[in-house]
């Protein structure tokens, strides 16, 4: 399949957001639902680009915002990591709030709106590692626009806090896909326990994997942590998350 891909940049209420856009070449005359890539916590970097280029061809229209945008420009090789870039995205990925994305989100939702290539109705999102409590806390804060969200190993989905996003549970309309790693020093077992609670006490339509033989990032190609077979697990479930949701009639998709 044939994509179209620039970088933009999306007016939010803070300033200028960067951005990474990949569609389909075919959908200017045949609009496709939109999808909202929130990354994990190393960063905007071309990893997250091949990964939204995968979604693209699946029939999406994906925007893969640069989150730590308010810091400036952050670029780290996640594939030669020291502790000295450890301790950069740590801090950088410690300043963003729920507050934060739900205010990025709205200008993101206005930016897909405006662009022809995009279908209207409802949109999916994914979320990876910190992204995890960020789709959960959109599903809840935009109820009507998002439909279809997934969380891949996420983080801090449950917590002690007044805005913990498992609080919006009830007010999520649309369909949720937690996937965690087997093995994941990042989220314990007692949240994933926790998290299933508060599925059950809301009603929400929402489903728990927790896929064996896994550890946290095991669906980035570029980590030592990768396992395939449970990657391209983990990518059809998303996909189908969002083919039954976001789009009329189910059409073949590029796997890889």
């Amino acid at each position: 399949m044939a994509l179209k891909e620039r970088m933009v940049e999306v007016t939010t209420k803070y300033g200028r957001m960067p951005a990474f856009t990949v569609w389909p070449e075919s959908a200017a005359e045949a609009p496709v639902p939109g999808i909202i890539f929130y990354m994990d916590a190393p960063g905007f970097r071309e990893e997250l680009c091949n990964m939204a280029r995968r979604i693209a061809k699946a029939g999406y229209y994906c925007i893969l915002p640069d989150m730590y945008y308010r810091l400036g420009t952050i670029r780290l090789d996640n594939t030669r990591r020291t502790d000295a870039m450890t301790a950069v995205w740590r801090e950088a990925m410690n300043s963003l709030t729920n507050a934060d994305v739900t205010d990025d989100t709205a200008g993101l939702l206005n930016y897909l709106d405006a662009q022809g290539e995009v279908a209207p109705g409802p949109v999916g999102c994914v979320g990876y590692c910190m992204s995890g409590r960020y789709v959960t806390t959109v599903a809840g804060r935009f109820p009507t626009r998002i439909k279809a969200s997934a969380s891949m190993y996420g983080v801090g989905i449950v917590t002690d806090q007044e805005d913990s996003p498992h609080l919006l549970l009830d007010r999520v309309q649309g369909e949720l896909l937690f996937i965690f790693a087997e093995t994941d020093a990042h989220v314990p077992q007692q949240v994933v326990t926790d998290l299933r609670k508060a599925i059950k006490k809301t009603g929400v339509k929402a489903t728990i994997e927790q896929l064996k033989g896994t550890a946290h990032g095991f669906q980035f190609a570029e980590r030592q942590v990768y396992t395939p077979v449970q990657a391209e697990a983990a990518w059809d479930m998303m996909f189908k998350l969002w083919d039954r949701n976001l789009k009329k009639k189910p059409a073949g998709r590029a796997r890889k």
